[in-house]
């Protein structure tokens, strides 16, 4: 039996034996979501696989071998039940669940690719907090549009998610959301390990804003922090952010509920207050003076918030909503603005209502 299969009306429903699980991505935090399905599975006595794809044959070689992967998760030993490849036909041959854990500017690019290879039915499942650039399109939108599938067999999971801390066994709270409400409960089922408790939602619109414009708060917050600004300083840009973020997500369809839960609150103050955050490290690494350049240099992994920014920017010029530190952040990393002249600019702005729109 398929482990995705339509069911009464519009409905989707995963198996709950669901034989095989593809992870699409293998760097921390898709390694990381892939040792949670495996963890999840064994704790619940399932016989699932878990199959990453890692684009780099070393580390699928050191995955097989070892159980570890020392260039994103150091000593973190993975559980048996995963594998890997760098074969993406063997990935995803049999998988009725598809997670995709991929930079967002190249997802469009490799699902053209993949589309032919996923089995019928599959249910698509986005870790990815980015917006595409030129579309400005969230990944749920391009997977819909790509892939030519119903928007209610695409799942979207966020939160404080900060991969190091997951690998750890760290308590951990997520939402997986899902315009099926009865896939998005059957899908955190599957991703329930003990130290990784899911919530859910049908949510989409608003789970996948907050995931995005958190990255770009964060590197306004990375940047002060590289300025030496004070506490006080970070917690006004992160309150201001979330007002921003949750503008842009209520027009947009999103839920208020939806920002001051895991999704919004949650993984804002995660992504803003961490040293293991990829875009508070890069904003912090821009305030202590280093151009793009020497920040591509000594970043490993994307900041999603770098590439994402000027997309959202723009969605909020096309809604008419008022995104001041997006804005600046922008202006930072075009060059436009020194850094040492973002604070200021937020200072500048007219004064008004802290509640007012």
């Amino acid at each position: 039996m398929s482990p995705a299969q339509p069911v009464q009306g519009n409905h989707t429903v995963v198996n709950d034996g669901v034989a095989k699980v593809a992870v699409l991505g293998a760097g921390s935090w898709g390694t990381t979501f892939a040792k949670v399905l495996g963890d999840a599975a064994l704790s619940a006595g399932a016989t699932r696989e878990v199959q990453l794809w890692a684009r780099r044959p070393d580390i699928a070689a050191e995955i097989n071998s070892e159980h570890t992967n020392q260039q994103y998760l150091k000593d973190t030993q993975l559980p048996s039940n995963i594998s890997a490849s760098a074969d993406i036909a063997e990935v995803l041959d049999g998988a009725g669940i598809v997670v995709l854990a991929v930079p967002a500017q190249s997802l469009r690019a490799q699902l053209r690719i993949w589309k032919p290879l996923l089995a019928p039915g599959a249910v698509v499942v986005s870790l990815m907090k980015g917006l595409e650039r030129g579309t400005d399109a969230r990944m749920s939108e391009v997977i819909v549009d790509e892939l030519g599938i119903d928007a209610q067999r695409v799942a979207v999971i966020s939160g404080p998610n900060l991969a190091m801390e997951i690998a750890r066994c760290e308590p951990t709270a997520s939402v997986v959301a899902c315009e099926d409400e009865n896939l998005a409960h059957r899908l955190a089922t599957l991703c329930t390990a003990p130290y990784f408790r899911p919530y859910t939602s049908t949510d989409v619109v608003g789970v996948e804003i907050g995931g995005i414009v958190k990255n770009i708060i964060a590197l306004a917050v990375g940047i002060c922090e590289g300025r030496r600004m004070g506490d006080n300083t970070k917690a006004s840009v992160i309150t201001r952010g979330l007002a921003e973020t949750s503008r842009l997500a209520l027009a947009l369809g999103g839920h208020a509920q939806t920002m001051a839960g895991l999704a919004g609150l949650g993984d804002l103050v995660a992504t803003c207050s961490s040293p293991l955050s990829r875009n508070h490290t890069a904003g912090r690494l821009l305030g202590e003076g280093l151009s793009q350049d020497e920040l591509a240099e000594q970043m490993t992994q994307t900041a999603e918030g770098t590439k994402s920014a000027e997309a959202v920017f723009e969605l909020a010029l096309k809604h008419g909503i008022d995104m001041p530190i997006t804005a600046a952040v922008v202006e930072v990393l075009a060059g436009r603005l020194p850094v040492e002249e973002l604070g200021p600019r937020l200072l500048s702005r007219e004064l008004k209502s802290e509640v007012s729109q």
